[in-house]
């Protein structure tokens, strides 16, 4: 019981420090990305105007479009898009998909993942739901932006949206190969079109902690920040919540934790920027409980790149925190 009302008091800390109000409901949530990312959309170097580069259309219209300060993408009718690979079936046994969509809390609003195999994820403001699995939102905040992660695994597959895990289905059938992102968008002519951003596609692996056993170290994607900030975004929780679980049933384990970034960017502020972000998360790990003496902090900047930096892809895995065993 008392670790059950620690665990909620770090979780209220950490929530005033983001100034995220409700990240202390991410106290639950379990969902990890795959360890590669093997598609990320990035399309802040893309002309307003112009259809995203990195994708192919399957019908409809859709564009880059700016809102307030996000790139994002637009579609301009109902339309369909493909992330744009080398291959026609470019899905691993084991992957997780992420994005944002924003809801208007208007007109008929939905988005779509579209599976080959296992046919298509329906994301409503009020439900979630694939062939006749569903799965219940919170529709009093439903406008805005959020979050959806998809979790697939050898026909396992789980769907959350924000903190909330809303589907769990043991046997999906079948293995997709193939996946598309289709809308609805009747805001058009009041200029609110269906739009998404930070679109992630990742192969998965193994459990953290045998990760940890197998390699002496734990290398993850999942835990994400504000561009160029070391504010971390709520979504990253579930890694850090694996992580500070793993800690705590193991109490002689210490971990140092090490920030890389990209290339981007001068090479004095990407360290400096590593250093804060692997010192922000210990600071979380602290507030969830763990001894600070356990936990050591590097940053590395661009120093220790993992891939070439050439492509989109190739700078996303080299942004990365490292838990290296002591």
């Amino acid at each position: 019981m008392k670790k059950l009302v620690l665990i909620s008091f770090a979780f209220f800390l950490v929530s005033r420090v983001f100034g995220q109000a409700d990240i202390k409901l991410y106290a639950k949530y379990d969902f990890i990305p795959g360890d590669k990312i093997i598609f990320e959309d990035n399309i802040h170097d893309e002309t307003v105007g112009e259809f995203p580069s990195r994708w192919k259309l399957i019908y409809g219209s859709a564009e880059v479009m700016k809102k307030d300060s996000n790139y994002v993408i637009a579609y301009l009718a109902n339309a369909e898009i493909m992330p744009n690979m080398k291959t026609p079936a470019f899905l691993p046994v084991q992957f997780t998909i992420e994005f944002d969509l924003f809801f208007y809390n208007k007109y008929n609003e939905a988005f779509y993942v579209v599976f080959d195999k296992i046919g298509k994820l329906d994301i409503r403001r009020q439900k979630i739901s694939i062939k006749s699995f569903s799965g219940e939102n919170n529709p009093q905040k439903a406008d805005g932006w959020h979050h959806v992660a998809i979790a697939f695994n050898n026909k396992k597959m789980k769907v959350y949206f924000d903190e909330k895990k809303v589907l769990n289905i043991p046997d999906m059938g079948d293995l997709p190969t193939k996946f598309s992102i289709s809308a609805l968008s009747f805001g058009v002519k009041d200029g609110n079109p269906a739009i998404i951003k930070n679109i992630r596609l990742a192969e998965g692996g193994m459990p953290l902690y045998k990760r940890l056993m197998a390699d002496g170290k734990i290398i993850t994607r999942g835990i994400l920040f504000d561009t160029g900030k070391s504010s971390i975004k709520p979504e990253s929780m579930g890694v850090i919540n694996e992580v500070a679980k793993m800690l705590q049933e193991n109490a002689t384990l210490k971990l140092s934790i090490e920030g890389h970034t990209d290339s981007d960017g001068e090479a004095k502020a990407n360290q400096t920027l590593s250093e804060k972000r692997s010192a922000e998360v210990k600071r979380i790990l602290v507030e969830l409980g763990i001894d600070a003496a356990r936990l050591e902090t590097k940053g590395f900047g661009a120093s220790k790149p993992i891939n070439p930096n050439k492509s989109v892809e190739d700078k996303a895995n080299n942004r990365r925190v490292e838990f290296i065993k002591l």
